[in-house]
């Protein structure tokens, strides 16, 4: 039996990167998993063939987790696959780096509108779905969220707030056994780092240098720490922040 045999699991913007080795993750835990994406659905149903293939229970879903009405399908077509609901993953999340002079309204909107709107919207919907017995929920958020870094300053932002909405929804929700927590990777090699060109600079090199590990995470290191949070072994943590970084603060 897995860490988390009989449990379902929602991860938001899995289809890659950190939300696939989460959604991964819980399926060899024993999890079954609703495995979202915005726009990948070919990388999201690779996530849940991988898991199938390993035995698991998985489906794929369509949602931008940004707009209300997506969220709501997204939780309906949980309930419709799997019929329960204890653990949500708020994963997706955008990010554009950017001097003052070029930070616009358009880039300011929709990292805060994924970031911190996409996990309120989520975790509405999950409050209203969590048995007698409670839920766990994970916002994953960053040490961007601790660490003042040129040019990220809004997407710094973001994070900090979730950060701080985990808190205040703990202490919240903690009255209904919901547990609230984050999960701050540091530097993580995915698809997206490499496909935007961090590979391989001084700046990769930096956050290497960095990180008392020596090396940078990959989302099978998240996954295992995710796992752990969803899990009964953690069972009295909440309103917290678990650093999976390295040692990278």
């Amino acid at each position: 039996m897995g860490e988390l045999s009989g449990k379902t699991a929602i991860v938001t913007g899995a289809s890659k990167g950190i939300g696939a080795g989460i959604a991964k993750g819980f399926g060899a835990a024993g999890a079954r998993v609703v495995v979202n994406y915005a726009s990948d659905k070919a990388g999201a149903e690779k996530v849940v063939a991988e898991i199938k293939a390993a035995g698991g229970e998985a489906i794929a879903a369509q949602a931008d987790m940004s707009k209300a009405a997506d969220v709501k399908r997204l939780f309906e077509e949980s309930d419709n696959a799997f019929g329960k609901l204890d653990v949500l993953v708020n994963n997706a999340g955008v990010y554009q780096f950017a001097p003052i002079e070029e930070i616009t309204e358009e880039q300011y909107r929709r990292q805060f509108d994924v970031n911190v709107l996409g996990p309120i919207l989520a975790l509405q919907e999950a409050a209203k779905r969590f048995g007698p017995e409670g839920g766990s929920v994970i916002n994953v958020s960053s040490v961007a969220a601790f660490a003042v870094t040129p040019t990220a300053s809004v997407y710094s932002s973001t994070k900090a707030a979730l950060d701080h909405l985990t808190r205040h929804f703990a202490a919240e929700l903690g009255p209904r056994k919901i547990r609230v927590n984050s999960l701050n990777p540091g530097a993580t090699e995915t698809e997206g780092f490499h496909a935007t060109g961090i590979a391989g600079t001084e700046f990769a090199k930096q956050m290497v240098a960095a990180t008392p590990l020596g090396r940078l995470g990959q989302p099978e290191d998240i996954a295992k720490a995710a796992v752990f949070l969803a899990s009964d072994a953690s069972s009295w943590i909440t309103g917290d922040s678990l650093m999976a970084s390295g040692g990278q603060r």
